[in-house]
């Protein structure tokens, strides 16, 4: 049960008499209308309030539950004197700024209003139909997404025409009527559907049923529900901090996936499959064969690693690396100034930062570069088999390239991570952890626009576990981390 259902029910339960007992010391509702109906034609013979309609006789089919034998079924209209407010013209600027406040339904904080921002004239009072309603008035929106929202005047005020006020007749408790109404809302939204704005008039406001308790049962009914509400409060409180943890526990669990997985501590280690070491010697092995074959340069070395960037311990099999010494970073290119890429398939595709998301490509709203550009970029582009990073805008964003942008262009905002003897999951999973992607935001420049430069990617510390085990590794992700999906 939620904060606010919970709420609701003890309003319920309150309107229909089960909040409290009743006491027969305490009279009837029948004998309190009697005096109320007195009190009303009293005021309507002094001239205080205006004679009005007679409010249709309630009928059997229209009670919609059964309430205590002292209670009384009633018209809201029987239990105070109702009125709409007005909005002084906004021409006239001797209407507003004077010391009398002006209420708009935004305002209204279901709860005691002592303060209100906008005031008006004694003149707007004098010459416009605006209404001054008196210390515990009940007020009540009409209009709008908000109908139904509620107030209680400490002070006095006039309203706008959105507002309908309530003063109680005596008799009435007004905190009763307000807590009333309040457990009525949904009702009331209701009769204001149908039209392009959502409204209800005073007409239904005062036509509508309302059970009725002796006035000392309404001051019980009052005083349990106000005891009871810190209750609910506290029991908000609580719930909110579980719909946070709710809402945060499936990434929060991704996350802790990754972290085991790249601490060595997801799947067992075989002695078996080698080593990390092993490994690293075949990957520098085969980074000379490129560079003598001339498909890559010759780089320079790599800092050593310091005890001080591993921030962790890792299995005896694995190795700490900087990524540059076991992939190879390229840069991408943008298309020469002056030039725009196009909509037109020239067979030159061009992916950028937004048409990277979610580790991969979307190729909807995929540009293509112009046939005559193409040969002076014709080097920047990335393979299937490679990874891209984002190193501006979006930073350290890391996916794969769908086979349908094999041989795209890349965008001058994100690297490709070219490699072999790597499963490309393994270090995809790897880039996106927390230990990585902390490290890229702090050697993420922040002068002008934040740029990832290729200097730094190499330098970024990863563990590197032996090829067999970054494949069981990745099985294991595969089939824990669509259940953190589900979770959500």
């Amino acid at each position: 049960m939620t904060p606010q259902e919970l709420k609701n029910s003890i309003l319920q339960l309150a309107i229909q008499g089960k909040l409290v007992e009743q006491r027969p010391e305490e009279g009837t509702a029948e004998e309190l209308f009697a005096r109320i109906q007195k009190e009303k034609q009293r005021l309507i013979k002094e001239g205080k309030i205006k004679k009005e309609k007679s409010l249709p006789e309630i009928t059997e089919d229209e009670k919609p539950f059964e309430i205590p034998e002292s209670w009384k079924w009633v018209r809201v209209g029987n239990c105070g004197s109702w009125g709409a407010g007005a909005t002084p013209s906004r021409t006239n600027s001797e209407y507003y700024g004077g010391t009398i406040p002006w209420l708009k339904t935004g305002d209204l904080n279901d709860g005691v209003i002592v303060e209100i921002p906008e005031y008006i004239t004694e003149l707007a009072l004098e010459k416009t139909s605006v209404r001054l309603n008196p210390v515990d008035s009940v007020l009540m929106a009409m209009y709008g997404a908000i109908i139904g929202k509620l107030g209680i005047l400490a002070i006095e005020a006039t309203t706008n025409q959105a507002c309908c006020a309530c003063i109680p007749y005596e008799g009435v408790y007004n905190k009763y009527l307000f807590y009333y109404l309040m457990a009525s809302r949904a009702s009331f939204i209701k009769m204001g559907e149908g039209g392009a704005q959502p409204n209800i008039s005073k007409e239904k406001i005062v036509n509508a049923m309302m059970p009725l308790p002796p006035f000392a049962e309404q001051k019980r009914i009052v005083a349990k529900i106000e005891e009871l509400l810190p209750y609910i409060d506290r029991y908000e409180q609580a719930w909110s901090k579980l719909e946070q943890f709710n809402s945060r526990f499936p990434e929060d669990m991704k996350k802790s996936l990754l972290q085991y997985a790249i601490q060595g501590k997801l799947v067992e280690q075989r002695p078996e499959e080698g080593t990390a070491e092993e490994l690293f010697a075949q990957i520098q092995q085969e980074k000379q064969r490129l560079i003598k074959a001339g498909k890559i340069k010759k780089e320079k070395s790599l800092p050593e690693i310091t005890d001080d960037e591993k921030p962790f311990d890792i299995p005896e099999n694995w190795k700490w690396v900087r990524l540059g010494e076991i992939v190879t970073v390229l840069g991408g290119k943008r298309i020469p100034a002056g030039r725009q890429l196009t909509t037109k398939n020239t067979g030159y595709k061009y992916i950028r930062v937004s048409d990277m998301k979610d580790g991969t490509v979307l190729t909807d709203g995929l540009l293509y570069v112009p046939s005559d550009i193409f040969p002076s970029i014709a080097r920047y582009i990335i393979h299937k088999e490679d990874i891209y990073i984002t190193v501006a805008g979006t930073i350290g964003r890391v996916g794969k390239i769908p086979k349908k942008t094999d041989g795209a262009n890349l965008t001058e905002n994100a690297d490709r991570l070219v490699f072999s003897m790597l499963e490309q999951n393994w270090l995809i999973k790897c880039l996106e952890s927390i230990i990585v992607q902390s490290q890229i935001a702090n050697v993420t420049t922040k002068v002008g626009q934040p740029k990832l430069a290729i200097k730094r990617i190499q330098e970024l510390v990863i563990p590197l576990p032996p090829l067999a085990e970054q494949k069981r590794i990745v099985e294991k992700l595969e089939h824990l981390l669509p259940l953190c999906e589900q979770l959500k």
